[in-house]
């Protein structure tokens, strides 16, 4: 797997586990991939796994979770974080709008547990579309597109997942009851500066 499909599968993976509660076709998903054990070392070998069912598991303890960190008591939206006044900008005002628009991405909402176009789950889903557009344009060897996408990306990482989502991502990892939502806000708080620190090295 190259860096492109690297990079991508990542973001696809954390944006998923954000959007919504989890289902057993994704949770099977993830506990099949190669490197299940490294992205989640201590919910691969947390006993509770083996204890109760996988319905049980998933609605029970994993949703369970889910709801207090990205519904009830965490807010996952960047503009909570960055106004003054602490609200979330849901309207057309949302500054993220005018990005996703001008790359012709459009966010449907009624896919997920979001209700604005700033939530972490699609400003990750976003930051997977630009390297896709980064890399089909390394095929077509358009290196005006590749570098300008890449600036995209690295400006997008800056001026706006990474003004809100290591403080969310903290506190999940504090707060968080299950060590699968513990392990997933770790591993999106590496990934998110290791890639930053990659796109700065290779502009």
């Amino acid at each position: 797997m190259d860096i492109f499909e690297q990079r991508k599968s990542l973001y696809k993976l954390v944006s998923r586990i954000f959007l919504l509660e989890m289902s057993e076709d994704v949770l099977g998903d993830f506990e099949k991939m190669e490197n299940f054990e490294v992205l989640f070392p201590t919910y691969s070998k947390w006993e509770e796994r083996t204890k109760r069912s996988r319905y049980k598991l998933i609605h029970e303890v994993l949703n369970v979770d889910f709801t207090d960190i990205a519904l009830m008591h965490l807010i996952p939206y960047e503009s909570f974080y960055v106004r003054e006044d602490g609200m979330i900008e849901s309207g057309g005002a949302n500054p993220v709008l005018q990005i996703y628009n001008e790359f012709g991405y459009r966010v449907d909402l009624d896919k997920g547990r979001i209700i604005s176009p700033d939530h972490i789950a699609v400003e990750m889903e976003f930051m997977s579309m630009l390297i896709d557009a980064q890399q089909k344009a390394t095929l077509k060897k358009d290196e005006e597109a590749t570098k300008n996408f890449q600036k995209m990306q690295q400006s997008f990482l800056k001026k706006h997942l990474l003004q809100f989502a290591p403080m969310y991502l903290l506190n999940v990892a504090e707060q968080a009851r299950t060590p699968f939502y513990k392990d997933s806000a770790k591993l999106a708080l590496e990934f998110l500066l290791e890639d930053y620190e990659y796109l700065k090295a290779t502009e």
